[in-house]
């Protein structure tokens, strides 16, 4: 490639061309991310909790992890998000409406030793979880 006096145009036409070759160029100027992404774009989520499951950890650790299998009241999808806390299951129940946010990741993707697992739970019913854990709030029976 030439580096003459004038050369800029060809420079500039070469290195928008080779831009393409990095995936993080591509990723932002596509916006795959955003249009991958259950939520949108958006940072938080309501869902109803359709089940819940208990995720086996990667190796080297060994525990399950309790997770509930949600539906995105927005678009319907379906993804499974991590209940943060020590008896935080307890407090989320069957047909429950929950607020999703993502648990950052590799790029939004699965988090730590949780494998496919990219949210998790921050309120149950409009009140937070970690409240409901700390018995500072009680859970409305509707």
């Amino acid at each position: 490639m030439g580096r003459g006096i004038c050369a800029a145009r060809k420079a500039k036409k070469s290195r928008k061309k080779f831009r393409w070759k990095s995936t993080d160029f591509a990723r932002r100027a596509l916006k795959s991310a955003k249009k991958t992404d259950p939520l949108e774009g958006a940072h938080m989520a309501r869902a109803i909790v359709l089940e819940k499951v208990g995720i086996e950890a990667k190796q080297p650790n060994s525990a399950i992890r309790k997770c509930v299998r949600v539906q995105l009241i927005k678009n319907g999808k379906q993804v499974t998000a991590f209940c943060p806390g020590d008896g935080a299951i307890k407090f989320i129940d069957e047909h429950d409406e929950v607020l999703i946010v993502g648990m950052g990741g590799r790029k939004g993707r699965s988090y730590g030793d949780l494998s496919g697992v990219r949210f998790k739970v921050v309120a149950v019913t409009d009140i937070p979880l970690d409240e409901l854990i700390k018995g500072k709030k009680e859970k409305v029976i509707r």
